[in-house]
């Protein structure tokens, strides 16, 4: 299989999306990535990111492979659960308290900050909706991080969604007083699901 084969297989796999580090990964010299460019077969959207002309920008998804510890969170974790209808206006993501935020990131997203031991506590894998894959945080860990930072969400968002998760089918109590403990809002949450449930 030839460079420009592999690449054109590589971009059909990640539904129209080819990043610079892909090339590295597989050891193309990014000669052939000017070559797709200069054939008009890929167009660059953002630094090291490059799109079929056909396809639709997934920016969830390649702002998370440029940087691996953004996890998505809060409102957006929300939409993508299912538990509020409302598109968030921008993308929300929780990073570890030590790591330093890049100006592409801060411009675009609704930045969290947590402790270092707890940012890969609840860490499942979604879809965006183009269908490529992501990582966000699980329901529970959801629910606990939006309770955990109400002051900063519009509380219709917080109530509906809590409405909504005690009518999940595969809501995990257990697991959500597990979390609230360890995000200190155990009596915050078994206060919510007192009056929920």
């Amino acid at each position: 299989m030839s460079y420009l084969e592999k690449l054109e297989k590589l971009i059909k796999q990640k539904n129209g999306t080819l990043l610079t580090s892909d090339l590295k990964e597989l050891n193309i010299p990014r000669i052939y990535l000017s070559k797709l460019v200069d054939a008009g077969k890929l167009e660059r959207v953002s630094r090291g990111v490059y799109v079929t002309p056909d396809a639709i920008e997934d920016e969830m998804y390649y702002m998370q492979c440029k940087y691996p510890k953004i996890i998505y969170s809060h409102e957006t974790a929300l939409f993508l659960h299912g538990l509020t209808d409302r598109t968030p206006f921008e993308y929300s993501a929780t990073v570890p308290s030590s790591y330093k935020v890049v100006e592409n990131i801060s411009e675009n997203f609704k930045i969290y900050y947590i402790k270092n031991e707890l940012h890969n506590l609840g860490i499942t894998d979604g879809k965006t909706s183009f269908g490529n894959k992501i990582k966000l945080y699980n329901v529970e860990r959801t629910i606990c991080d939006i309770v955990r930072s109400r002051n900063k969400i519009d509380i219709q968002i917080v109530n509906e969604a809590l409405k909504r998760y005690v009518k999940l089918k595969s809501a995990d109590y257990a697991l959500l007083i597990e979390y609230a403990k360890k995000f200190k809002v155990e009596k915050l949450i078994k206060n919510y699901m007192e009056v929920l449930l």
